[in-house]
């Protein structure tokens, strides 16, 4: 409503405004009106204020946006239909307005919701139920996420008492899987979580939806299907059998496209918006210490072809050859080589690579293609030949000035974690989840955590 009344004091300020409707004359404001409750209603039927939606990031902004693309296309083509003549200006700026206003509550109501359940607010009480092995797998998750959930107790097959140690928390356990309704009733229980496949099967689930009738409770069946995520798993019943679809991952095609489209835009915009940035950069690093101001290495990109990449220097011109007498104090794991406190690094190299300017210069290799604004990590050569068969997957798509490893902990992450992380996103990517690791990315980096 706040969009569309922007909008219209914008376009027509306090004058009165008419608009045409089928030949008839109409007030703007009952056009907006109509606009205002469409828009209201596309939103409600996209569920986008489902308790199951509200504070869970990404999939939440991606419903709204589609929420709202959908209304102006739908208004757009039955303005056409009934000759409604709509001032351009007027309809162009209510969809922005509008959307970047509903992303930017969303965002700040996130915020405050993540805030609350730090305090153990407005979480969903939880029983996890199943095979200890499952158990201990879904519980583990659960709380890495640290939201949404609050794990009452457990459910055990076999009869089992022991409870579940994850991190500083021992989950008990509050039943058997033959008393886990009355469990649900005793402990005021919001969702019992099936993990895996307990004894008993489907016959077993069946029954349990049974005993929660009646209750609060509603029941959730977990599957550990391995870097999966949501958009590409789809649910169709036949005959009576729930299937479970997984869409094989796509590399090629208009996703990509567009992809690469954003990429040109934003890298574009981004060299002629932060040139005096990069300028300042530039003459600090030629003060500091002698050698080149930007350094190039090889790098591994898309079906491993190698290309320069580029970055500001933020060690010592000797650096290269320095690195042997470094190696016996490697800190990373697997093929990576970090030290946090490397000893060539220069003094302005420290605060480049504390807040990531060092990597500013990439904006250029965007720019033509060798690299895209978020993907995996760019590789060394040496790296790449060393790689594992599933490892080699992570050069599917093009490396990424930022991506997953960036806003999981950059430096401080394991290298098992960090090819977890990039194998995850080569195969469930999209447009909406890029847009949201690029503004995680700007966080993390004012942060500066796990940078060295």
């Amino acid at each position: 409503m706040t969009a569309v009344a922007t909008a219209l004091l914008v376009r027509f300020g306090g004058e009165g405004a008419q608009a045409s409707v089928g030949g008839y004359q109409a007030d703007y404001w009952l056009v907006a009106l109509l606009i205002a409750l469409s828009w209201i209603a596309t939103l409600g039927a996209f569920h986008t204020r489902n308790s199951r939606v509200i504070g869970i990031g990404a999939t939440e902004y991606k419903q709204v946006i589609n929420a709202s693309a959908l209304t102006f296309g739908l208004l757009a083509i039955g303005f056409l239909a009934f000759q409604v003549d709509v001032a351009r200006g007027f309809f162009v700026l209510a969809l922005p307005v509008g959307m970047c206003g509903l992303v930017l509550e969303r965002w700040l109501w996130r915020r405050w919701l993540l805030r609350q359940r730090a305090f153990g607010h407005y979480l969903a009480r939880v029983i996890v139920v199943g095979n200890r092995a499952d158990v201990e797998y879904v519980v583990g998750q659960i709380e890495n996420a640290g939201a949404t959930y609050y794990v009452v107790g457990i459910a055990l097959a076999n009869g089992s008492k022991s409870p579940v140690k994850v991190q500083n928390r021992t989950i008990p356990v509050v039943s058997d899987l033959a008393h886990v309704g009355a469990a649900a009733t005793n402990f005021a229980i919001d969702t019992v979580i099936v993990a895996g496949a307990p004894s008993g099967g489907s016959e077993y689930i069946r029954t349990l939806g049974w005993e929660l009738e009646g209750t609060s409770a509603e029941l959730v069946l977990s599957n550990q299907l391995t870097d999966v995520a949501g958009p590409r798993i789809h649910f169709r019943p036949v005959e009576g059998l729930p299937l479970i679809h997984v869409e094989i991952p796509q590399f090629e095609g208009a996703k990509h496209v567009l992809k690469r489209i954003l990429d040109i835009g934003l890298s574009g915009i981004s060299l002629l918006v932060f040139w005096p940035l990069l300028v300042a950069i530039a003459i600090v690093v030629k003060l500091d210490s002698p050698g080149p101001i930007l350094f190039h290495q090889e790098r591994c990109g898309r079906n491993e072809r190698t290309f320069q990449m580029v970055k500001f220097r933020s060690m010592v011109q000797t650096a290269e050859d320095d690195l042997a007498g470094l190696l016996d104090q490697n800190e990373a794991s697997g093929v990576l080589f970090k030290i946090q406190n490397d000893p060539r690094i220069t003094r302005c190299g420290r605060l480049l690579r504390k807040y990531s300017l060092d990597e500013l210069p990439q904006l250029w290799n965007i720019f033509v293609g060798e690299m895209s604004l978020v993907g995996p990590r760019p590789p060394l050569p040496e790296e790449v030949k060393s790689y594992d068969t599933h490892v080699r997957r992570r050069l599917y798509i093009k490396p990424g000035l930022t991506g997953m490893w960036q806003i999981n902990g950059r430096s401080n992450l394991s290298w098992e974690d960090s090819v977890r992380l990039d194998l995850y996103y080569v195969e469930n990517w999209s447009l909406t989840g890029d847009l949201y690791i690029i503004w995680r990315t700007f966080r993390m980096v004012m942060r500066a955590e796990g940078a060295y």
